[in-house]
């Protein structure tokens, strides 16, 4: 029907309809072989011959869905071809016909599932709202059927369709490839897994998607996958490696991550795992803005509040001791994290110790910048059990004298300093401990300290070798400041090199 004249074009229309209308003739036997030529006419220059076209169509589709013998496969490919015509109503009236096809269609469609996919797909982000309706409707029409391998379900033929569309440009195209992880994973998780190591990586890549509805899916799709332990070791040393790359996808997206794989997989399994990697991490100025990240995450989301409570334990719990000793091998990376995670277990002796080994080289730009971030965050309803602590400041000795020791390192004049100052002031000093002193309040504190009959953290304190932490701690602070000398000492040299190189041409000009 690719003929030029559109007379015979219009002619050969009219002599269908006419053929298909005689009782004898069965149309739908021949419909396959001219079912492409109408439907490229469907976008002719001639307005008559669409609609030619568009009747006889409309009339083969009606008797399509009251014959019982139809040969749905080889129309299935031409209606896939024709889903991605330049041309509106060609679209719109092959999606059509596809939607039907997949109602109708029943066995004989299986092994196009694929196929019609990929044509489906792309459509639900058209830009025709009638194209993207039927889309929608038939891609949800397909997701329900429920077909196994031995009728010809070819699942890895629809994760390379839904691979593919992981790339789209639009979000909503995204979004369904995404559904349709979900969808496989579900129905057969052993034919899925055959078919992961081809779909891992993109799916990985996916979680820098420019889209939070995206991301959010891709963790899910992820979650599912990671009940494997393998697999889950290799999402979190994903993420860390692309953290590490990207500073701005942490900064904007990671506690949206961080968040999101916390409720999927478990906080604190989730928090252990990131701990081990960041360990052994070689980018000591990526651990340390790792670890700040991850430890703001900590104190900040409702998602971690169970976490948050286990840590509490820390000093009467095996389990609060565990994950504690777990999260401090990393966190020791970043004092401040370090400090506040101790704030959150109530080793408030420790915290004092952490304070008073840092050395002038330790308290620098980013660690007040940290330390501003924390003394605000005492002030949250998270840390409402340490200030009503403070009540009892006797009982509490060793918080007093961490929180006076946190003031010591603020500026007089920042925020911060005058926050805890005024957050200081308002605890109740007893009488004993007013006699100790008449003037300065921290040394009322160093007084009862050193008695050491009234320190909350004594009775437990055994239960964790802290001075064991401590070095820990201490050698931790060691490589980050040998790996600042050795930064400082390069930029020394560079410079020395670049000042060379320009004496020498001075004196050769």
């Amino acid at each position: 029907m690719n003929v030029l004249n559109p007379y015979v074009r219009q002619f050969l229309v009219g002599w269908i309809t006419v053929l298909d209308s005689v009782p004898d003739i069965d149309m739908l036997g021949f419909l396959p072989d001219f079912l492409d030529g109408l439907f490229n006419m469907l976008s002719d220059s001639s307005h008559e011959i669409r609609q030619q076209a568009d009747a006889a169509l409309s009339e083969f589709l009606q008797e399509i869905k009251n014959s019982p013998n139809v040969d749905y496969g080889r129309m299935a490919e031409i209606l896939v071809r024709r889903a991605g015509s330049p041309d509106e109503f060609t679209r719109l009236t092959s999606i059509t016909w596809i939607n039907e096809f997949v109602k109708l269609g029943g066995e004989q469609l299986v092994p196009y599932y694929a196929d019609i996919l990929g044509a489906i797909l792309p459509c639900i982000s058209d830009e025709e709202e009638k194209i993207r309706v039927v889309a929608r409707e038939t891609n949800e029409e397909l997701r329900a059927i429920k077909a196994d391998q031995a009728e010809g379900f070819d699942i890895g033929a629809i994760l390379v369709i839904a691979k593919r569309e992981l790339n789209s440009e639009h979000e909503a195209t995204r979004i369904e490839a995404l559904h349709w992880f979900s969808t496989l994973l579900v129905r057969g998780r052993a034919e899925f897994s055959a078919y992961l190591d081809g779909i891992f990586e993109p799916l990985l890549n996916a979680l820098s998607d420019p889209s939070d509805a995206v991301v959010l899916l891709v963790l899910e799709v992820h979650a599912r996958i990671a009940e494997e332990y393998h697999h889950f070791q290799h999402l979190m040393s994903y993420l860390i490696h692309t953290f590490h790359n990207n500073h701005v996808l942490l900064e904007k997206r990671g506690a949206l991550i961080v968040r999101r794989l916390c409720v999927l997989l478990g906080a604190e399994k989730v928090y252990r795992e990131f701990s081990t990697i960041l360990q052994t991490e070689g980018d000591l100025d990526f651990a340390s803005t790792m670890v700040q990240a991850l430890n703001l995450i900590l104190l900040t989301s409702t998602e971690l509040a169970e976490l948050r409570s286990l840590l509490k334990k820390s000093l009467v719990d095996t389990c609060g001791k565990d994950l504690f000793l777990s999260l401090y091998a990393s966190w020791c990376h970043s004092p401040m994290a370090t400090i506040s995670l101790c704030l959150l277990a109530q080793a408030y002796n420790h915290a004092s110790s952490v304070i008073q080994s840092l050395g002038e080289e330790d308290i620098n730009v980013k660690f007040l910048v940290q330390l501003d971030k924390l003394i605000r965050l005492l002030e949250t309803p998270v840390f409402a059990y340490l200030r009503l602590q403070l009540l009892e400041p006797g009982k509490h000795t060793w918080l007093l004298k961490t929180l006076y020791g946190l003031l010591m390192l603020l500026p007089q004049q920042s925020a911060a300093f005058k926050i805890l100052r005024t957050r200081l002031k308002t605890v109740p000093f007893s009488e004993n401990l007013k006699r100790t002193s008449s003037a300065n309040p921290y040394s009322q504190i160093l007084q009862v300290t050193e008695d050491g009959n009234r320190n909350q953290d004594a009775p437990n304190y055994s239960a964790i070798d802290f001075s064991s932490r401590l070095q820990q701690f201490g050698s931790m602070q060691q490589q980050h400041r040998n790996h600042l000398k050795n930064q400082l000492q390069s930029r020394k040299s560079a410079s020395a090199a670049v000042l060379s190189q320009e004496i020498q041409r001075y004196e050769e000009s």
